[in-house]
């Protein structure tokens, strides 16, 4: 297996590897998977959203575009380094946790050393600080509101606010009006309200990939005293709120075509139904007791996050593309 296919398999998948498969890899490999490649697809998609209502709106600046799009991966990076080191050094995320069923946990497996860990979260998160701080100076004031809220999110997704319920509505706020919203200031020097609104669809698939996620390992986290909302909410409501944030994704949209605040191709979205059907049926029913018989074995055995996933990336790309056209076409 060459480094290019695991470089595609981090950034498509969650890849299981020996630990001779870890020793020949070179380090952007290791630092696909350790920074869980495949998941920052969610925040290079809030930046393209971003782009394209910039486009749209005709105030793109692609150098200030790529920029941003670099800091937002850079930043999710970090984060997600923080939150496997973090709840490994508290002790939640050992060998029969839930975190490690899935993918490879390079700190839990003993292939990174502590303090190489803590380099790869410096080293990432430095580059991410610095990015932000280049756009600070080219846009001003505003960038350090929105920098010092980057830097927040960071920093205690994983504790104080995961662990108390606040992880889910946190990334509903970071994947829209900071990412989207925000990126979209940093592009056009320019806030929009309508465009933190035009926010919301596309956010929601995002905090629902986490709910389901979270509802996947719901067991493992009351055990470990993680209170993540599903943990708080129990199992049939957590996959109720699922099903509320499933419509309201459709709604806004539909909404904000006929009030006039998107166009029509927008509606393109709707092409998505389907998958939006097989995520509702999926989250109607529990986790099935073992792996279905055509379910794939490198996903299991995440369930819900994976439908999540699978249809996030479906509705962003039918909301790209209409917007995409309407862009061509207006």
């Amino acid at each position: 297996m060459t480094n290019f296919q695991i470089w595609g398999k981090a950034l498509t998948g969650m890849p299981r590897l020996t630990d001779e498969q870890w020793q020949q890899l070179d380090p952007v490999g290791r630092w696909l998977i350790c920074v869980r490649a495949s998941v920052l697809l969610m925040t290079f998609s809030s930046s393209i959203l971003a782009g394209i209502l910039a486009l749209y709106f005709n105030v793109m600046d692609w150098g200030l575009w790529l920029l941003v799009t670099l800091g937002l991966c850079l930043a999710h990076a970090t984060n997600n380094l923080i939150n496997d080191a973090t709840d490994y050094w508290r002790g939640i995320d050992k060998e029969e946790y839930f975190r490690n069923q899935y993918g490879v946990q390079p700190l839990a497996r003993g292939l990174i050393s502590r303090s190489g860990m803590l380099l790869l979260i410096g080293g990432t998160g430095l580059s991410a600080l610095g990015i932000g701080l280049v756009l600070l100076w080219l846009r001003g004031e505003l960038v350090l509101h929105l920098l010092l809220a980057g830097c927040f999110f960071v920093l205690f997704y994983t504790w104080p606010l995961k662990k108390w319920g606040l992880g889910e509505p946190a990334v509903l706020l970071v994947w829209g009006p900071l990412m989207v919203g925000g990126g979209y200031y940093v592009i056009s020097g320019e806030w929009s309200w309508l465009v933190a609104l035009i926010s919301i669809p596309y956010a929601l698939g995002p905090t629902c990939v986490l709910f389901g996620k979270h509802i996947d390992k719901r067991a493992a986290d009351a055990a470990k005293g993680v209170r993540t909302l599903p943990v708080m909410l129990g199992d049939i409501r957590a996959r109720r709120w699922v099903h509320y944030m499933l419509v309201l994704q459709y709604a806004v949209v539909v909404l904000l075509v006929v009030m006039g605040y998107l166009p029509w191709p927008t509606l393109f979205v709707l092409f998505g139904l389907k998958s939006a059907r097989a995520m509702w049926r999926a989250y109607s029913k529990t986790t099935p007791q073992s792996k279905p018989e055509r379910y794939p074995e490198s996903v299991w055995p995440l369930w819900f996050s994976a439908y999540a996933f699978a249809h996030t990336r479906l509705f962003g790309g039918w909301l790209f593309l209409g917007l995409l056209v309407a862009n061509f076409t207006g």
